[in-house]
């Protein structure tokens, strides 16, 4: 059944496409997508982290390594933990919270040493005076009773390990958050002596995300069927003298969740509302890590802390000290203790500083792709891909820049980045397919001129077609004219298809030389080839591509002469090398289409061709094989040069410099070049001076050294073989 589909155009069911994918992927919401998002965040966080108190209200007291160095390893004795509550409280600490558990009885609590004691008789003496003792367990109940002592609670997977409820009072509007929080089957729990005692309890449990990254702690969590508070959570209800916990959830008072449980909204503590996503987990604003945060334990039981460092404070207890292992990472730090985690969560519920990831985030994010993917889409197809492309990126600026505005006034977290690349996405989808519907228009063009014009000619037509048509325009070029010495002689006796084999096989790597120099190539001519460089695509490096190519196309000969004389050899045949003249000249030329509207080439015309030709014929005259105008030779004045003598080319009425080229850069820097130039400019010195002595051991000199593109223009020299005025001609 044909519902019109046919008729659309292309790139609109492909936008339609490629915006329903990217719809679905946010939607499904996998791990890489996730995690690309919480990327984002955390590059929030690191640009604008949470300012901490500077009195800091929450504090540290850390079991680090001075104080295992002092009071021994840990686990410590009960009783020194009780000395260390008392002397809290005793400071007038606003809360003191363990981020422990105290599951089993301390076994250097006398009761155990006198279990271990009971069966040496050598020890009677001992076991009765350890019989007088109290228990360290019993000490440290007594010293948490009545202070404000939170102790921790850890979930666990297994069911047999079935704990108490939570002591304390919870209440809820709307939906059962047993329903949401993160539940663990079983926990682990203090010991009833001290759990009677404390103040409060909380779960210890931390739940990174799947790059092991702390970025949110859960508020609530279900322990064996039980809703508990997490440990910063509890320390913040007692340390601020609240008795319950509020929950307010899908369908409660004020929670339009039409009908659906979409989760936890927020928890309040007496009159503080914390923010919480719908598993009722809250995300963490760190502030960065801070020594003064921290005080040793050690200072505190020997009594060298200052008690203002503790007073009104909340006290967080736990371990510091690397060999203890309790590191996390965070989106700050590779690596705090486990304990900052808590101490963090707590600084920042009593700073109301939060981060929030509203409910409607997705929904917001997935309804700006929508209507973003769906302008890009028609301006591509209605006004092209520039404005489209404009549109994206403002929609694409703009979004980043409400993510941030959002971050960092009102602690939002909008995703920029999957709303930002899929518009991208898009707009690349459906300009690729305008692209291929261009190259497609393109390949008719190039399909038509491939056999008549060189590559480069053809893209710039297939750019732009209005280049169809005659006429040209004035640039400087650089031509290259090259032909074959002795070519009658080589294909005397060469039937007709042999000898087309041998100039494609001779004309194949120059031409595969001149194109890898960015030269175009304007005909062959029988054993002749003549190419030029700056048009129809400009090069700033006309002159010197030239020239490059000039040499290599010698260098490419040698190869081909070896090839040659081998299978002359296996043959029984003698061989002939192959030789070269080339010219080249560098001016300004008319550039164009030449011929007629059904049929025109494009090419060059002017004086410049014709003495490039003339310099071509010149190197017969001088012996050398490359032969350049003084104008080539300045502006590739890198390259290795040598001046042949003065000439007027025929047409013209003033003289000008030849050059031979005789090497490249590399040769040009050489000592050895160096030393021909002076010995070749001494010559060219004597020669003009008429001192035949002079000259005559100039030349002497300069065919001890020279290369062998000189030597035969030295041995013409020496014969009197050369005729400048032969140009004239």
């Amino acid at each position: 059944m044909d519902f019109g589909l046919s008729r659309l155009p292309l790139s609109f069911l492909i936008s339609v496409a490629l915006l329903a994918a990217c719809l679905a992927l946010r939607i499904a919401d996998p791990e890489p997508v996730a995690r690309l998002r919480l990327s984002v965040f955390d590059s929030y966080l690191r640009a604008s982290p949470r300012e901490a108190n500077p009195a800091f209200p929450v504090r540290i007291v850390a079991i680090d390594e001075s104080s295992l160095a002092r009071i021994g390893q840990w686990p410590w004795p009960r009783s020194k933990l009780a000395t260390l509550v008392s002397k809290l409280v005793s400071a007038g600490a606003a809360s003191i919270t363990f981020d422990m558990v105290f599951a089993e009885p301390d076994r250097l609590s006398p009761e155990e040493l006198l279990r271990s004691l009971m069966d040496d008789a050598g020890q009677a003496t001992a076991v009765a005076e350890l019989g007088r003792l109290s228990s360290n367990d019993a000490r440290l109940a007594a010293a948490i009773e009545n202070a404000p002592v939170i102790l921790g609670v850890a979930g666990n997977a297994s069911a047999s390990n079935k704990i108490e409820p939570y002591p304390g009072a919870v209440s809820y509007a709307g939906d059962d958050p047993l329903l949401f929080v993160h539940a663990f089957a079983g926990g682990v729990e203090n010991l009833p002596s001290l759990t009677k005692a404390a103040r409060g309890i909380g779960a210890v449990n931390w739940l990174p995300s799947s790059d092991q990254v702390v970025r949110r702690i859960p508020l609530l969590v279900s322990i064996g069927g039980s809703l508990y508070p997490s440990l910063a959570l509890e320390a913040f209800r007692v340390g601020t003298k609240q008795s319950t916990i509020f929950i307010k959830s899908s369908g409660g008072s004020g929670v339009d969740a039409l009908g659906q449980k979409t989760g936890i909204e927020s928890v309040r503590v007496g009159d503080t509302v914390l923010p919480s996503d719908g598993r009722g987990e809250l995300w963490l604003k760190f502030a960065p890590s801070d020594p003064k945060r921290t005080i040793s334990a050690l200072s505190i039981i020997d009594g060298t802390v200052n008690a203002d460092d503790i007073k009104s404070r909340h006290i967080i207890i736990g371990a510091t000290a690397t060999g203890l292992l309790d590191l996390r990472a965070t989106p700050l730090e590779p690596a705090v203790p486990g304990v900052e985690i808590h101490a963090q969560a707590l600084e920042q519920m009593l700073s109301g500083q939060h981060l929030v990831r509203p409910a409607y985030a997705t929904g917001a994010e997935i309804a700006f792709l929508l209507v973003i993917g769906v302008l890009v889409a028609w301006l591509i197809e209605r006004s092209g891909a520039l404005r489209a492309a404009i549109a994206g990126l403002t929609s694409i600026a703009f979004i980043i820049a409400l993510s941030w505005f959002a971050y960092s006034n009102g602690g939002l977290l909008f995703d920029p980045v999957y709303p930002s690349l899929s518009v991208a996405l898009l707009y690349f989808g459906v300009s690729l397919t305008s692209y291929v519907k261009s190259e497609i228009a393109r390949s008719e063009i190039r399909s038509a001129f491939s056999h008549y014009v060189a590559a480069p000619l053809i893209e710039e037509l297939a750019k732009n077609r209005d280049k169809l048509k005659l006429g040209g325009e004035t640039r400087e070029v650089t031509l290259l004219f090259a032909d074959v010495r002795g070519f009658s002689k080589i294909s005397e006796g060469m039937r007709a298809e042999e000898l087309i084999r041998f100039v494609n096989r001779l004309f194949t790597p120059l031409t595969d030389v001149i194109l890898a120099n960015r030269g175009t190539i304007d005909k062959f001519m029988g054993d002749a080839v003549m190419a030029f460089w700056n048009a129809p695509l400009l090069d700033s490096e006309h002159s010197a591509n030239a020239c490059r190519t000039a040499l290599a196309m010698l260098d490419a000969l040698v190869s081909l002469n070896a090839s040659l004389k081998a299978e002359s050899e296996a043959a029984g045949l003698p061989f002939s090398p192959v030789r070269m003249g080339i010219g080249l000249n560098t001016g300004e030329c008319v550039v164009g289409n030449v011929g007629s509207p059904q049929r025109f080439d494009y090419s060059v015309l002017g004086d410049v061709v014709n003495v490039a030709a003339r310099f071509e014929e010149a190197t017969k005259t001088f012996g050398a094989r490359i032969v350049a105008g003084e104008r080539t030779a300045a502006e590739a004045s890198q390259f290795a040069f040598l001046e042949l003598g003065s000439v007027t080319p025929r047409g013209k009425g003033r003289a000008e410099n030849v050059f031979a080229l005789v090497g490249d850069e590399t040769y040009a820097a050489s000592d050895d070049f160096l030393n021909v130039r002076r010995a070749h400019v001494a010559f060219l010195a004597a020669r003009q001076s008429g001192d035949a002595v002079r000259t005559e051991e100039a030349l002497a000199a300069c065919m001890r050294i020279a290369p062998e593109d000189m030597l035969t223009f030295y041995r013409t020299i020496a014969t009197e073989k050369v005729r400048p005025e032969a140009l004239n001609g």
